[in-house]
């Protein structure tokens, strides 16, 4: 099977700046939702009628669906715009998602519908689209058919067989002489 050769750099830019940027929309929305839940469920326990969940649960809810969420919708959006090969992508876009929450998960814990800094957001979201042009390495490609060689001189008879002239040529035939009662017939 043929590779599809690789998309130059500016239109593969092109389309991973609006999938970052939907990814860290996503991802932002899941973790601000789900720690406003944590919120909900403080105050619920506060007023004596708790929810069934904590404020714990929630904390660490947020935290993996935000990181689970981020890489799906980068792989998703990649592929629907026709790009493959973005296991780079997604590891430097998540370890970068996983940085910036840290360093910004306290300025919205505390407050309902919070938002993380906002440049901290486009900085996200530039290096995910940035990292989309880290590529693995790509399988060497298929060389060229070796030429057929003409067949080799049948042996002398009482000499050992041979092997093929050529090791690499895949529909070596198989001379009568190797053939012995226990190889099937091909």
């Amino acid at each position: 099977m043929a590779h599809r050769p690789h998309t130059p750099a500016l239109p593969r830019l092109a389309k991973a700046v609006p999938v970052s940027l939907l990814a860290v929309g996503a991802a932002h929305v899941i973790l601000s939702d789900t720690l406003g839940l944590g919120l909900v469920a403080e105050a619920s326990t506060a007023l004596g009628s708790p929810t069934g969940y904590s404020s714990d649960q929630a904390f660490t809810t947020a935290l993996m669906n935000t990181v689970l969420v981020l890489p799906i919708v980068l792989w998703i959006g990649m592929r629907v715009t026709g790009e493959r090969r973005t296991g780079p992508m997604l590891l430097i876009g998540t370890a970068t998602w996983l940085v910036v929450v840290w360093r910004g998960i306290d300025t919205i814990t505390d407050t309902l519908g919070g938002i993380l800094p906002l440049d901290s957001l486009a900085l996200a979201v530039a290096v995910i689209a940035l990292s989309s042009l880290v590529r693995r390495r790509s399988p060497a490609p298929a060389s060229a058919p070796a030429p057929v060689s003409a067949p080799a001189p049948a042996p002398v008879s009482g000499a050992a067989p041979s092997a093929p002239a050529d090791p690499s040529a895949s529909s070596a035939p198989i001379r009568p002489e190797n053939v012995s009662e226990t190889t099937p017939a091909s």
